[in-house]
Order: structure tokens, then sequence, then C-alpha cells
């Protein structure tokens, strides 16, 4: 199925883009898996040998530090020769020519702000991101300054360890009451790339139609999300967000 099969649904996107007075945006895993990242999950969720996700958890850092910065570190390792794809820069393109737009991610790869993305709310924290457990100190890495030697604090000294959230932690209180805010008072809500089954994001889209948002869906697959979609695009986002950022700058500019 081909963008072109959407003129319609996306000639009312870029109608109400152009009126909207705030855009929220939801992305997930299918965002960064169209630039070749793993999810870990399924097929990919194995490295050396065990379950990528059992080393995720604050229980396999108290036990071995070690082996689950050398986990970490070879994920940013990889990271390094992964760049934003049409979709993470389309939305960039899409939040310079709206009132507002908050981009909410559950994504931890920082490839929307390399798009070009600002206003991003980032739900399971960022890979980049070194914390110290003892003085919360935090330092953002880059893709320049990655290295194979585990992090100490500045600060204190101790460990730093990786700025995502793991399994059986509890996602950021800030950045959950930003996003909830975000979807309640929205005109547009967007749900790109997320299967839409993880909470509180799965409930975004819910909070946003119940306020009066228009729901567009962008996945190649139906989920929880896409009986509230009003415009519903069952395709990558790096094949029609473009499209549809391409004709709100034209009527922008025109």
């Amino acid at each position: 199925m081909s963008p072109t099969e959407h003129a319609d649904d996306i000639a009312l996107t870029v109608d109400r883009l152009a009126s909207a007075d705030h855009v929220c945006c939801l992305t997930g895993a299918g965002v960064s898996a169209e630039s070749g990242i793993p999810t870990f999950r399924g097929a990919d969720g194995f490295w050396a040998g065990g379950r990528a996700q059992d080393l995720a958890t604050p229980e396999a850092f108290a036990r071995d530090p070690e082996k689950v910065w050398e986990f970490y570190l070879w994920r940013r390792g990889l990271l390094t020769e992964k760049k934003p794809n049409p979709g993470h820069l389309a939305l960039a393109a899409i939040e310079q020519h709206v009132r507002r737009f908050t981009l909410v991610t559950q994504n931890v790869d920082d490839l929307h702000r390399l798009a070009g993305s600002r206003n991003i709310i980032e739900l399971h924290g960022n890979l980049w991101i070194d914390r110290c457990p003892a003085c919360s100190r935090e330092v953002h890495r880059s893709i320049e300054d990655v290295s194979n030697q585990i992090p100490h604090c500045d600060s204190c000294g101790a460990m730093m360890r990786p700025g995502v959230v793991w399994f059986g932690e509890l996602l950021p209180a800030e950045a959950i009451t930003t996003a909830q805010e975000a979807a309640s008072s929205c005109d547009i809500m967007m749900v790109v790339g997320t299967a839409a089954v993880v909470q509180p994001a799965a409930s975004l889209a819910n909070w946003a139609k119940a306020n009066g948002a228009f729901v567009v869906e962008v996945n190649p697959e139906a989920t929880p999300v896409s009986h509230l979609a009003d415009a519903r695009f069952p395709l990558p986002s790096g094949q029609i967000l473009p499209q549809i950022a391409d004709s709100l700058v034209s009527r922008a500019t025109s």
C-alpha cells in the first residue's frame, strides 16, 4: 500500500496541523527500528548468550555492574553507526511549522534530538546519559564521546549507571505528568511506530481523544489505538511522515 493511496487523509492531517494550537506526538520502537536499531525483544532479545532484558534491571546492576555496562557500552557503539531516518527528520520539520509541538518518546537512542526535534519528553530515559546513583549527578554523553570505559562520577567517585529506566523501576514522575498534560491539552495526537500496549504511554491517545483531539496513527500493524484514529496510515513512518511534512512546509511557505 503506497502513501499516494492516502492522499485524502494526508490533506486532512495537514489541514489540522496547520490550524492546531498544540500537537502532541508519541513515538515508539518502530521509529527506531527504521534506523536499524534492534529492540532486544523477541528474536533480537539475546546478547552474549543471555537475554538482554535480564541485564536491564537494578538487580543485575547490583549483582554484576561491569557486565551490565559491557552491554550498554556495546549498545552505544551500535548507535554510533545509526542515523535519524526520514521519519525522525519529518517530525522535526513538523515541529518547526506548528505553533506548539510536544514529542513524547519511549525510545532511548537520542535520534529524535539528532534529527532536530527540541521539545522532547523521554519516558524511558536516554542511553547516552550517565547517572550517579550516589549523588544523582548526570552527564549527557555524545556520539563523539563514546568510550569503552565504565564511567565514574567526577563529584563523588561512585560508579555511574546508564540513564535509562530499567524493568522494575518507575518512570520519571515529571515526564509522566508532562506527557499526560500534553496529551490532554493537544488539538492533534500523533501516535507513531508504537504498539501502544505499555502504560502509561498507551493511554495518551485515549486522554487526547477524550478531550477532543484529532488522532493520527502511523503504524504498519493495527494497535489498540487504531479504532481511535481519525486518520490512520498503515505504513512505516519514513514513508508517510515526509509527505505530510513536505505538504505542511509547502503550505506554510506559499
